[in-house]
């Protein structure tokens, strides 16, 4: 395994900065202000750029140049489609290979979560990334390696850029993670049916909360 890159670590920190919001959306992205912010030279600047643009969180405007992409209504409903028929699929397949020591370290991150929610009064359930997400666990328990590169790779941060910049203003915790706690004892029983049932109306019910606050957002402009 190679050791990551200077590109490599500035990427994630880039990927970080814009999901958070740190970087707010339609925001310019300045290279000479980016270089001297992280201490970098161009050159891996430029690579971490073009990474994240292939993500699909930066995109290039003509005459206006390099920008965090504006979180849109069209592209919401677009981007949480797929995921709801994909992570559909992927709860049904993680009830047939997930394996005991998967499920038993599961129940202990749903556990950690709910000591997590408490410990900041139900403020935010959102800001989990890679191993430490229900969903991404889930996903990489379905085995299927096309599910997870579309699903933990191609849209993982959009993903969840979407879940917490909009989730995070009108979330309800611990609803989110009663849910998964419902999805885990599916997946527990090997219920194919229910977990997929369950994981759709889920994300089904985190669309509808991030459009609610669009309209609300637009309404106020």
């Amino acid at each position: 395994m190679r050791e990551p890159t200077k590109s490599d670590n500035l990427t994630e920190r880039l990927i970080e900065a814009i999901i958070s919001g740190e970087f707010p959306s339609g925001s310019k992205i300045s290279e000479p202000e980016l270089s001297r912010r992280y201490e970098v030279s161009r050159g891996p600047l430029r690579e971490a750029i073009m990474r994240i643009e292939t993500l699909g969180l930066i995109e290039r405007i003509p005459h206006v140049g390099a920008r965090v992409i504006t979180l849109s209504e069209v592209q919401l409903k677009e981007i949480y489609s797929v995921r709801e028929a994909l992570e559909g699929m992927a709860v049904r397949q993680a009830c047939q290979h997930i394996t005991s020591e998967e499920l038993h370290s599961l129940k202990q991150l749903l556990t950690s979560h709910q000591q997590y929610i408490k410990d900041v009064k139900g403020a935010s359930y959102f800001l989990q990334s890679g191993d430490f997400d229900f969903h991404y666990r889930v996903i990489k328990a379905s085995r299927n390696q096309k599910l997870i590169s579309l699903l933990c790779d191609e849209l993982y941060h959009l993903v969840r850029m979407y879940r917490i910049q909009f989730s995070r203003l009108r979330s309800a915790p611990k609803s989110a993670l009663k849910e998964h706690f419902q999805i885990f004892d599916a997946l527990c029983e090997r219920d194919e049916d229910l977990s997929e049932m369950l994981m759709r109306r889920h994300i089904r019910r985190s669309q509808h909360l991030a459009q609610e606050f669009l309209i609300n957002q637009g309404e106020n402009k």
